[in-house]
């Protein structure tokens, strides 16, 4: 948006009339027709020479020194908006390490090294570290919590990360497992006592102090592919039932916080009239002839009946947004939370160490719950180099 006090005003004269030519210069302006031009002036990197004075007591004959200040630990370091800069390229832009050293030349004539870049990235680590600890602490005293896992290439090995987050809190952990030992180490679902949502990745049941609710956008998408492929008609319906639930449960005033006890009980035989239709479409096989040999091992399902299974054991889990408005349809939050990190891999590549890969997860974590809580990301940055790094709220 233009402003309106302009930092500089550039006036320009008329020096003569546009019609007959009669000179203007001494005649005073009786008004101004304004335009304002925004640009950014060239940016060079500053140099700041700190010397620490150094005296000699007349007294003893020592000498002492003055001290410099904590932003100068070394001979010649690079200040806080420098560092801010190469963190933020890396891990807020995603853009390479080398890259990030020609974008620093081209824009300030000045090329930092990628062990500067690098550097920045590991101290804002430490710098941001309690700010981490809280959003962990904030997200197990969370209602409803939304977690998600995703592959990782490390090192050109799979590795896996791990999202619990909500609206306004994210937290990432990098581990070289998928399962129950990276949930653990992550070290917030242990404590955590409200409504997780998730896919139905079956370790995450291990997890039963707390509540669980499944994400409807993914049985909605297995729902069209049955419909497509099997040409079964209860998966339509039993989408457009799910469709349903969700709009009145949308048309509902917040304050209800549920649906009517009668509107929950037609809704609920809906749903297991049409998953009985279901399994009538798919009649379990006939027994085994006698004398015939039994093949080993639990025999494969198709998928109509894995889903149907699905549906029909975790009933309650694939309707708590039905009967607690805090809960959602579906787990999108922890989808869209994935989505975003996964771009780093797409514009600059895997993570070369193990450790490279848990920093971005951090740092990723602080700036995305920055972000959420409308917080410039950029002073977040420069704030944590600062020693005082953004510490959210819950709500």
């Amino acid at each position: 948006m233009a402003s309106a006090h302009p930092e500089r005003v550039v006036t320009h004269a008329v020096s003569r009339c546009a019609q007959c030519q009669v000179s203007l210069a001494e005649i005073v302006a009786v008004g101004y027709e304004e335009r304002q031009v925004f640009e950014i002036p060239a940016i060079r990197i500053e140099g700041t020479a700190h010397r620490a004075e150094i005296t000699v007591c007349p007294v003893c004959g020592r000498a002492s020194k003055g001290t410099f200040p904590a932003s100068v630990p070394h001979a010649v370091p690079y200040g806080p908006v420098v560092k801010t800069w190469a963190a933020s390229f890396t891990n807020q832009h995603h853009i390479a390490v080398e890259r990030t050293t020609e974008i620093f030349a081209d824009l300030v004539q000045h090329r930092v090294s990628e062990a500067t870049v690098l550097t920045a990235s590991e101290q804002l680590e430490r710098c941001i570290a309690p700010a981490t600890e809280a959003v962990k602490a904030l997200l197990r005293e969370a209602a409803v919590l939304h977690v998600d896992e995703s592959g990782l290439q490390v090192n050109g090995k799979l590795h896996w990360l791990h999202v619990a987050s909500t609206a306004r809190l994210t937290s990432y952990e990098v581990h070289a497992k998928r399962g129950y030992e990276a949930m653990e180490e992550a070290g917030i679902l242990g404590a955590f006592t409200g409504t997780a949502v998730h896919d139905h990745w079956k370790p995450y049941f291990k997890y039963d102090e707390c509540n669980h609710a499944l994400c409807n956008a993914h049985h909605l998408r297995e729902l069209r592919f049955i419909e497509q492929q099997y040409q079964q008609p209860w998966a339509k319906e039993m989408a457009e039932l799910l469709c349903e639930i969700k709009a009145a449960v949308d048309a509902t005033p917040s304050p209800a916080m549920r649906l009517l006890p009668a509107e929950l009980e037609r809704l609920g035989k809906s749903y297991d009239e049409v998953g009985r239709s279901g399994f009538a479409a798919n009649p379990a096989p006939a027994p085994p002839v006698a004398g015939a040999e039994k093949p080993r091992g639990r025999s494969k399902q198709p998928p109509p009946v894995n889903l149907l299974i699905r549906l029909r054991d975790f009933k309650g889990q694939v309707l708590a947004f039905m009967h607690d408005f805090r809960v959602p349809f579906d787990n999108n939050q922890g989808e869209r939370d994935i989505r975003m990190v996964k771009v780093k891999q797409k514009v600059s590549g895997g993570f070369r160490t193990f450790e490279g890969a848990q920093r971005f997860g951090r740092i990723r974590g602080y700036l995305s719950t920055a972000r959420k809580q409308a917080k410039n990301v950029f002073e977040a940055i420069r704030d944590a180099f600062d020693g005082t790094p953004f510490i959210p709220s819950l709500q």
